[in-house]
């Protein structure tokens, strides 16, 4: 199966003189691209890209003095099986002592998954109960899925898993904290992945595309993929950027005063036949950045 991605973000009136970002796909997904990535700028401004602490693919970008507009533009097709996400019911979790290290920062608090907080009680309280591994991790999609209410209307920024919780309602990024700090209470590793999720296999969101969030959990001796928005295996996911909580992935990190005025993705199935045929994002209304969907 052939997935063209893109997306056209234009940040005005900005003032900062760097800015930083995640937005090509993930090293680990690099072989499945059946098109150079077409990532540029407007204006074309020099890029210094590097590897951050997770393996992610990022940038960094000099702003010159009177660019107060900043356009990122990028194109691609790659190549995906078309399989759902994994289904593993016997895949166990492993004790703290059993984990391998660079596994261990997983289980621990981060910005947005407040581990130690009232959530740790509650965690245990509500799912010592159930069989620990996947069904445990289940068990905590299922809870999360039904005690969040989404709402793009309601989305932000810098909402926590406990705020969530409390709030009952927010975007899959909320989804994904709330389901990874339960996780880490119950002492299974679970990070935070943000990429592109098209409507593949389901029926189509007429909502603006927008990147989305998911998570992984390490059982047994491997990551696997969870949901907790969805709440049901989906197909077609390419990973942009993995880390603690999304303070670790942000698409853009704009050091100064800066105004978002577009952000379209696009994430759709296509024809091999029209591989190599070029579209145009421009102009395709979007929505905030940063709030997955």
């Amino acid at each position: 199966m052939l997935i063209r991605i893109g997306f056209d973000i234009v940040l005005d009136a900005v003032a900062s003189k760097t800015v930083t970002y995640m937005l090509q796909v993930h090293p680990s997904r690099q072989k499945d691209l059946q098109t150079r990535e077409r990532f540029r700028t407007v204006p074309e401004l020099p890029k210094q890209r590097y590897i951050d602490a997770y393996g992610n693919h990022c940038g960094r970008i000099s702003v010159p003095d009177g660019c107060e507009t900043l356009q990122f533009l990028n194109e691609a097709i790659i190549f995906d099986d078309g399989a759902p996400d994994e289904y593993a019911p016997f895949a166990q979790q492993l004790d703290v002592a059993d984990l391998p290290v660079e596994a261990l920062m997983f289980v621990l608090p981060s910005r947005y998954c407040e581990v130690d907080s009232e959530l740790m009680s509650f965690a245990w309280n509500q799912f010592q109960s159930t069989p620990q591994g996947w069904t445990r991790v289940q068990a905590v999609c299922d809870f999360v899925h039904q005690h969040l209410q989404f709402n793009y209307a309601l989305a932000r920024a810098n909402r926590t898993a406990l705020e969530a919780f409390h709030e009952r309602v927010g975007v899959c990024r909320d989804f994904a904290h709330l389901a990874i700090t339960l996780c880490r209470c119950m002492n299974i590793p679970a990070r935070y992945v943000t990429g592109y999720l098209g409507d593949i296999g389901v029926p189509r969101d007429p909502s603006p595309m927008d990147f989305s969030a998911w998570f992984e959990v390490y059982l047994g001796e491997r990551w696997y993929t969870f949901d907790a928005r969805h709440n049901q295996p989906r197909i077609g996911r390419v990973v942009i950027a993995r880390g603690r909580d999304a303070v670790d992935v942000p698409i853009t990190m704009v050091f100064g005063a800066h105004a978002l005025s577009r952000f379209n993705v696009v994430t759709e199935q296509v024809d091999p036949a029209l591989t190599f045929q070029r579209r145009d994002l421009t102009g395709v209304h979007g929505t905030a950045v940063g709030l997955s969907t």
